[in-house]
């Protein structure tokens, strides 16, 4: 796992002003002579109101200041805040409005990317990394809807019986390969990642193509034929 300032200087070689608030990253990147904008977490931030609000006002300043100018995510978050006051003031509704600003960030011609560089787990993850066109990791970092301990908990299966299906199926376990397998993750990035940041610019493909990529991979046999059957019903 990279830490933050090393990641940015190697993905932004020719340069950057990314500055850490709280835990939360905002700046702009130089590759190649262009300009990407940045917002990301730091040290598995979970995703609270006060993030989740500090990171829709960046999305939005760059969508009103900086026109189509590409949105570069970088991902480290231990999920939604497990926070009582945050559940009761309506932190749902902050994910929520976090999701709509990347949507609407789309809608306007912004290309988005997200990078996981250590952490990505549950709601955070969806809200952050998972909203980009595209989604990358580095070597090392971690990826997982739930821990196996607290999945055994909520399920009451034994957590040796997980563990075993981890072993076999992709959907149930944790890691960066097993979301590649599943399609959600484009592709590990390796050194250089400033090269690897201009392939990610490179591809404009704006289409959904995880279910494909997914079956393709072996990680989801079943999600295309499920959509297909879905569509055809609701025709």
């Amino acid at each position: 796992m990279l830490e933050w300032r090393q990641l940015c200087n190697e993905i932004f070689p020719g340069g950057h002003d990314v500055a850490l608030g709280g835990e939360v990253l905002i700046g702009t990147g130089n590759t190649d002579g262009r300009q990407v904008a940045v917002v990301g977490t730091v040290d598995h931030a979970g995703i609270g109101m006060q993030v989740a609000l500090q990171l829709a006002a960046a999305v939005l300043d760059v969508v009103r200041e900086h026109p189509r100018r590409p949105i570069l995510m970088l991902v480290d978050t231990q999920g939604q805040k497990l926070s009582r006051n945050d559940e009761l003031l309506g932190n749902n509704a902050c994910l929520a409005h976090l999701a709509e600003c990347f949507a609407l960030a789309r809608q306007n011609g912004h290309q988005l990317i997200s990078v996981v560089y250590s952490e990505a787990v549950s709601g955070g993850f969806l809200s952050l990394g998972m909203m980009a066109d595209a989604t990358y990791a580095v070597p090392g970092a971690q990826i997982r809807v739930m821990a196996l301990p607290a999945m055994s908990r909520i399920t009451k299966l034994p957590l040796e019986e997980l563990e075993a299906l981890c072993r076999d199926t992709a959907i149930m376990g944790p890691g960066v390969d097993n979301y590649v397998a599943l399609g959600a993750v484009q592709s590990i990035w390796n050194r250089p990642l400033a090269a690897c940041l201009q392939t990610a610019l490179a591809d404009t493909n704006r289409d959904d193509t995880r279910r494909d990529l997914g079956r393709s991979r072996g990680g989801r046999t079943g999600a295309e034929k499920i959509a297909r059957l879905v569509r055809e019903f609701s025709a």
